[in-house]
């Protein structure tokens, strides 16, 4: 918890029946689930870079998304690299029954079109919330309206149950892309993991990232429906070093020896998938892991300060590891403290999850914490939504099967999982997965 492309080419002709009300616009049938779906989705993203390029839409004070760069460079879905934002809406949809791979060709197309429109701070259409007919349901729920673009980013990806005989995408899934395995410390709740599809979206405002999750369910109306969502709040990582490292909930900081965007020798090792590694739609892209970890809050909170810098391998104030220096030295596990034992506990999480005891991996990391609300037992529902992107997904196993040892173990439960294969963005005029739909 505190260490640890190329853009695809348009779809063939004939694959995608889209109806489209314009050359860019949503489909008619997207058009149908923003007039339809509000009441039958039940759920609750706004405005930042647009999903090919540009730089972000919005205050004066508002970065550039700096991995959505020119499309057709062979860029990278933005969200991933860009500076973590304060805020998270994560959802997993599953496609309808009877739904076909036109369906889903077009559902992606739609969904490319608003997501785009929406990183710029616009409504989800040009008529949007307000510009439509008064006697007809508005294009946009309107609760980003008036509201800065804050950095909004939204970032798609794949699960391993869409590559099946529904849509005829067997022989396109890559080779690693299965559920994960079982890990110690599981306890998952079926009902709060997996997917076929999912979206990240990540925001500074979270009226921004929920209005995000809420339209783009709306637009899925008739094709895809909810699987799980979950909100976070207060990153626990930081992808630049302009970003402070940030807190988690047991208030140490998370994510001092994160990958950062400006390393690209790093990225391009343990981040982006090569084009010698899987189907050739995947090639610049990547893939991502969700795992809901619940923390023992009220357990954590009666442990003397001692043992929460041993079980950690840090110190509470500052960040630096047991063996001596700053947040940032390296740690040094060989070290002796006064005792004349480890200064950092072998079973210390900063010694498990360190890339020196597992085969150099890193993983890029953008978690968020989470509260919602208390148990049946009066304790916090609390913890972290750990999110990674990795080159492969047995390289998060790797590091997730090192754990198994790890003394904060005893403090928490991994509840919720995923695993999605994140495309890269698209090329211009083209949609998200184009290159696998067209193949």
């Amino acid at each position: 918890m505190t260490d640890e492309e190329q853009s695809s080419p348009p779809v063939e002709a004939g694959a995608v029946s889209n109806e489209r009300t314009d050359a860019a616009g949503l489909s008619r049938r997207g058009l149908f689930g923003l007039a339809i779906g509000a009441g039958a989705t039940g759920l609750v993203v706004g405005a930042g870079a647009g999903l090919v390029g540009g730089a972000a839409y919005g205050t004066a004070q508002a970065r550039a998304v700096t991995d959505a760069v020119a499309p057709g460079a062979g860029i990278h879905q933005p969200g991933i690299t860009t500076p973590v934002q304060d805020h998270l809406h994560f959802a997993a949809y599953d496609m309808m029954a009877r739904t076909t791979r036109a369906d889903l060709a077009e559902l992606l197309s739609d969904w490319t079109y608003a997501a785009t429109r929406m990183m710029q701070g616009l409504d989800v259409s040009a008529t949007g919330a307000v510009g439509g007919s008064p006697e007809a349901p508005p294009d946009d729920t309107g609760e980003a309206l008036g509201l800065p673009a804050s950095n909004l980013t939204i970032t798609f990806g794949f699960g391993p149950s869409l590559f099946d005989e529904r849509f005829g995408l067997e022989a396109q899934k890559p080779e690693g892309l299965e559920r994960l395995p079982a890990f110690v410390g599981d306890d998952l709740d079926p009902l709060r993991s997996d997917g076929d599809l999912c979206i990240q979206a990540c925001a500074d405002d979270p009226q921004v990232a929920v209005h995000a999750i809420r339209n783009l369910s709306r637009i899925a109306f008739g094709r895809a429906t909810i699987r799980w969502s979950q909100l976070g709040f207060g990153r626990t990582s930081k992808t630049t070093a302009a970003q402070a490292t940030p807190r988690n909930l047991f208030g140490y900081k998370d994510g001092t020896a994160n990958i950062l965007a400006d390393d690209a020798a790093a990225l391009d090792e343990n981040v982006w998938v090569p084009a010698s590694e899987g189907p050739a739609w995947l090639a610049g892209g990547s893939y991502l892991v969700a795992r809901r970890i619940a923390m023992l809050i009220e357990t954590w909170d009666r442990t003397r300060l001692a043992e929460q810098d041993r079980v950690v391998g840090r110190d509470k104030a500052n960040g630096a590891p047991l063996s001596g220096g700053d947040e940032f030295a390296a740690p040094d596990f060989a070290a002796v403290g006064a005792t004349g034992k480890p200064a950092i506990d072998p079973r210390s999480h900063v010694r498990l999850a360190h890339p020196d005891l597992n085969g150099g991996i890193r993983l890029l990391r953008r978690g968020y914490n989470f509260v919602d609300g208390t148990t049946d037992l009066g304790r916090l529902n609390a913890g972290l939504f750990f999110l990674s992107f990795q080159r492969s997904p047995d390289r998060y196993i790797t590091v997730q099967r090192s754990l198994a040892t790890d003394a904060m173990g005893e403090y928490l439960r991994h509840v919720g999982s995923g695993l999605w294969a994140v495309p890269p963005a698209p090329a211009a005029g083209t949609s998200i997965g184009a290159g696998l739909m067209g193949a």
